[in-house]
């Protein structure tokens, strides 16, 4: 029988973060500082919003784009919280944040293209570039530059063949944030070679000490920006699965036209939890979103405080809710490190090189934990670094 599987599916590298998980899976006692999604619960009112959308018998489709209760809430949201215009016409809601990048790339990306991808940066960005059959280029960013983008970082790696950039700030992997001086010296360069920017910015609730700065804002950039947004991260929603992105016209008809036919519409039921959370957050004025980051931010602190005190150097995140300290004064790569610690202490990490190829001496840890479960994992960290 001849051999059915995709050949692009073949070549397509197993994510780094899910291998670890599996293990993580395995061991009895571990701890994971892997996983990047809230340790909170959805909220209640969000959560008996959707309950009351099930008893009333909302089980059908949607139209393809959402609830329009739902797209003129996320319009007077990014208008109000970030100071974006977008017309609820050219707003789609998506199955996570991840669908609306694929519907992008899909949209927009010929064979051969080069789209450049910050490095380090989040692990499906290469990979769906790669299946839109594109080439993905890594743009590295360096810790003394804060992991921030640089204009002439940028200027090296582009080719007449580079179409677009993505963009993920705040970042994960390593909790860096672009200002909006950082954004308009790349803006630029962007306009410059007439690149489109691919802008996810699933993070723009958690910030640290400044307010986050959006690239669609300045001048010049909404035209050739896809925004990408969603609920996962900043309302306790990862598992929920919803998120929008929007888009200049052409642009988002294209997007448009591949999720009737590959999605159709995002869950209902989730959209109803979606438009009881933004309607909550303008009553009282986002309470429950400032009280999550408040509790991130006295963990980030902790996180810092315990790596000083391990001996492990660690950029200050000033965004989402990771850390990416730097292992290389142990002796071990970030694999080495990350199994070491696994396998000896039950402590789960993420090596840095799952993010790109400049990781190699780094690990990614998530304090979107307890503070009793990371009290405890770095009493284990602590062993394994004295150990070695």
């Amino acid at each position: 029988m001849r051999d059915f599987v995709n050949q692009k599916a073949k070549l397509l590298q197993p994510s780094g973060i899910r291998k670890f998980f599996d293990i993580v899976r395995e061991t009895e006692g571990a701890i994971s500082l892997g996983v990047g999604e809230p340790d909170f619960v959805t909220p209640w009112k969000v959560r008996s919003a959707a309950i009351t959308s099930l008893q009333r018998g909302y089980t059908q489709y949607t139209g393809n784009r959402g609830l329009p209760q739902l797209l003129e809430l996320i319009s007077k949201y990014l208008f109000e919280r970030f100071g974006l215009s977008y017309d609820p016409k050219h707003i789609l809601i998506t199955v996570g944040g991840s669908e609306a990048i694929d519907l992008a790339l899909r949209a927009c990306v010929e064979r051969g293209d080069e789209v450049l991808v910050p490095d380090p940066a989040y692990v499906s960005y290469s990979p769906l570039v790669y299946m839109a059959d594109g080439v993905a280029v890594p743009v590295e960013c360096k810790e003394e530059d804060n992991f921030v983008l640089k204009p002439e970082s940028l200027e090296k790696v582009i080719t007449p063949k580079t179409k677009a950039i993505i963009l993920t700030y705040p970042n994960n992997p390593t909790g860096g944030i672009m200002t909006k001086e950082d954004l308009e010296k790349i803006a630029k360069v962007i306009i410059k070679h007439d690149l489109l920017v691919i802008t996810d910015e699933i993070y723009a609730e958690l910030t640290y000490g400044r307010k986050h700065a959006s690239i669609v804002s300045l001048p010049g950039m909404q035209e050739r920006c896809v925004y990408v947004g969603g609920f996962s991260k900043a309302f306790a929603m990862t598992g929920w699965r919803l998120g929008f992105v929007c888009a200049p016209k052409e642009i988002d008809e294209a997007m448009f036209k591949i999720h009737q036919y590959g999605i159709m519409c995002a869950p209902i039921t989730s959209q109803y939890g979606a438009i009881e959370a933004l309607k909550d957050g303008f009553y009282d004025g986002f309470a429950t979103v400032e009280e999550m980051r408040d509790s991130y931010d006295k963990r980030r602190k902790f996180v810092l405080h315990s790596l000083s005190e391990i001996g492990l150097h660690c950029f200050e995140p000033q965004g989402a809710f990771y850390a990416f300290p730097s292992v290389k004064s142990t002796g071990l790569n970030a694999e080495k490190f990350a199994d070491g610690l696994l396998k000896g202490h039950k402590v789960a990490v993420v090596p840095g090189n799952a993010f790109g190829t400049f990781g190699e001496y780094n690990v990614r840890l998530s304090y979107a934990t307890s503070m009793s479960a990371l009290d405890e994992a770095f009493t284990r960290m602590q062993a394994f670094v004295s150990k070695i």
